[in-house]
């Protein structure tokens, strides 16, 4: 009986025990986990320097674009040539060559049509049936010799299996392709036609073929266009003409360079007018629209001729039916550029397109100040049927929208000429590092602009991103054809409130942005990788920061810390007091904690996140005077805590 009795006694403190351990370990927190030595701990290469930067023997091919293109109004049609002269400066032979065929994404049996939810989504074809290139003819000149070319299409994607060898170390050839296709009116939000009262207009991109990347990390990229994931493009210099009906107005990437041809001798004095004006200036006003006085001939067809250089791609829009205003950008070198708006008479308005100009012109000159001079010198804002789209040069905006949500789009798609079309990042396999970084900037362009007219300086995107992460399910590293429908916004805001909070609570603001603008100036029309952000922004801002790199980017962790009591030494508030604090969750983050004192002392704290490489819990000294009423974590909500409760202890 007696050793029956111990081993109940035994077995019952076992389980008291376990209980205990159970109690006292909630947290699912894992050091090791976090602060992994292993992590990104490949080292450098000559291509791509281990500090971030690109390496002694980086390269990257380019492509230069001659262009012609008709628009058959009647048939809706664009009918088109394209030149391309690529150059090979990789140290590689290429036996075949890789185009982009975007269009193909309308086609109805596209792989983009065929992985469309039954209920549709933003980036969907809408049903169209007419959609794809037609390619009527391939040929490439190479040595002096032409060659013609059976094109191998694959959905969007066509290769071009050359019958000689394009050597390495700048080796050139030129491509020619003639094709033709139909305009689709919903094109994924990207491009289309918008019927309004005077007219169409016509948004046009993903209106040529286009070279695929070939780069240094997976040779030939050649992931199909499918609707969400964006482009990835080689740089070069593009030279394109388009021919429209006569009486429509054309704005375009670049700059117009046959003005005296298509323009009439009032628009090209109110356009000298604007590039010295920081006030709107209407070229073509309201009751202007549609009358012969403004257009050089009413009748046939007019050739529209642009060029831009060191540019990722080109798009245009055109229509019978513009109001169309510009006003003066200042760069901060002191250089001069000239910002535009065309848009319907259903989008006039101060409070819609009205202000359009203004809001795409304080937006560049921001960015410029801020992180790099915008190269170009010229940039338009296109009222039509695409929600919001990014080219460089030009950014098509919703028709219907004004406001706060009209400032918010513009800002946000022209900061795209940032982020990918100055850092040229390949948005198909990596959507945050546009999307996300962009979103970032556009934040404080919105503080910036008007006196903060439509900023916003509380920390409600913080907050609301603690919710998103409760649900999330794919990391920010998911490329966007894998990432749920639920969470592809977490590559806009999820990134976005990462760098936030690395800016703000982490490194502090000197520091981050000295390694963001480090970034951006050694990455400025090149190809960066995830990898060299990150070993750029540890590099200049001098910390490991491959921490905050796998829990934000790499994984789907949650952040909660606690607070799990408060004892005095000695007994005595004038000694001191010992808190102690957990961290609940996988992500680890730096401390903030307010501590209140009974004789109404106050005091906010900060803890680097290296407490947290010690263990789940961490006890530090307050030194108190008076007995602790409260202590609060992250008390003004600058952390994505998902459980505020037990961010406070209350003294009894």
């Amino acid at each position: 009986m007696k050793k029956f009795t111990s081993l109940c006694f035994c077995f019952l403190a076992v389980i008291i025990f376990s209980q205990s351990v159970v109690a006292q370990d909630s947290s699912i927190y894992n050091k090791n986990e976090v602060f992994d030595p292993n992590f990104l701990s490949r080292g450098g290469t000559e291509f791509r320097s281990a500090n971030g930067a690109p390496g002694p023997k980086y390269w990257q091919n380019s492509a230069d674009y001659s262009i012609h293109a008709t628009l058959d109004e009647k048939d809706t049609t664009l009918k088109g040539n394209v030149t391309i002269n690529y150059t090979n400066n990789s140290p590689d032979q290429l036996n075949y060559l890789w185009l982009q065929l975007d269009q193909n994404l309308f086609n109805p049996s596209s792989r983009g049509a065929a992985t469309t939810l039954v209920t549709g989504d933003r980036f969907d074809v809408k049903g169209y049936t007419k959609g794809g290139y037609h390619i009527e003819g391939v040929s490439v000149i190479y040595g002096g010799k032409t060659y013609k070319i059976d094109p191998v299409i694959t959905d969007t994607r066509m290769q071009l299996r050359l019958p000689f060898t394009v050597k390495g170390n700048g080796d050139k050839i030129d491509v020619k392709v003639n094709y033709w296709f139909s305009i689709p009116q919903y094109g994924a939000d990207r491009m289309g036609r918008l019927y309004t009262k005077n007219g169409v207009v016509y948004q046009l991109a993903q209106w040529y073929p286009r070279m695929c990347v070939f780069d240094a990390v997976k040779g030939w990229n050649t992931l199909p266009y499918m609707g969400l994931g964006e482009f990835y493009c080689e740089y070069g210099n593009f030279d394109y003409y388009v021919t429209v009906p006569a009486d429509m107005i054309v704005a375009g990437s670049g700059e117009l360079q046959n003005p005296t041809q298509v323009l009439t001798s009032t628009e090209i004095k109110r356009l000298d007018e604007a590039r010295k004006s920081d006030k709107t200036v209407f070229i073509v006003k309201e009751n202007e629209v549609g009358k012969s006085s403004t257009r050089p001939t009413e009748k046939g067809m007019l050739t529209w001729h642009f060029k831009m250089h060191n540019s990722r791609d080109v798009s245009w829009t055109a229509s019978k039916a513009f109001i169309w205003d510009a006003a003066r950008i200042n760069f901060p070198s002191g250089r001069k550029g000239i910002a535009m708006a065309v848009y319907p008479e259903e989008s006039k308005g101060y409070d819609a397109y009205g202000r359009s100009t203004q809001y795409l012109k304080h937006s560049i000159e921001f960015y410029s100040k801020d992180y790099y001079e915008y190269p170009w010198n010229s940039a338009v804002v296109v009222a039509g049927v695409a929600l919001g789209m990014e080219y460089p040069g030009i950014v098509f905006c919703s028709y219907k929208i004004g406001k706060a949500n009209l400032w918010h789009d513009v800002t946000h798609e022209i900061g795209h000429n940032w982020f990918p079309m100055i850092v040229g990042s390949n948005e198909r396999s990596f959507m945050w590092m546009d999307e996300g970084m962009n979103t970032f900037i556009n934040g404080y362009a919105s503080n910036y602009f008007n006196h903060g007219e439509y900023g916003d300086t509380t920390n409600r995107s913080i907050l609301g991103m603690a919710r998103a992460m409760m649900r999330s399910k794919d990391p920010l590293m998911t490329p966007p054809e894998s990432m749920s429908l639920r969470d592809y916004g977490q590559y806009y805001f999820k990134t976005a409130a990462a760098l936030n909070i690395l800016r703000n609570s982490v490194i502090g603001p000197n520091r981050f942005d000295f390694a963001f603008r480090t970034y951006i100036h050694r990455w400025a029309f090149k190809h960066p990788q995830p990898i060299d952000f990150f070993r750029t922004m540890n590099d200049a801002a001098g910390d490991d920061l491959n921490w905050f790199w796998k829990e934000w980017f790499y994984k789907t962790w949650k952040f909660d810390q606690a607070v799990k009591g408060v004892k005095y030494v000695d007994n005595d508030p004038a000694d001191g007091a010992l808190i102690t604090i957990e961290n609940e969750q996988k992500m680890a983050l730096p401390v903030i904690v307010q501590v209140t004192e009974e004789n109404g002392k106050s005091q906010t704290l900060k803890l680097p996140v290296n407490v947290w490489q010690r263990d789940t819990d961490w006890t530090f000294k307050y030194n108190s005077t008076s007995k602790i009423t409260s202590v609060v974590l992250d008390p003004n909500g600058e952390l994505p805590d998902i459980n505020r409760k037990n961010n406070t202890w209350k003294g009894k």
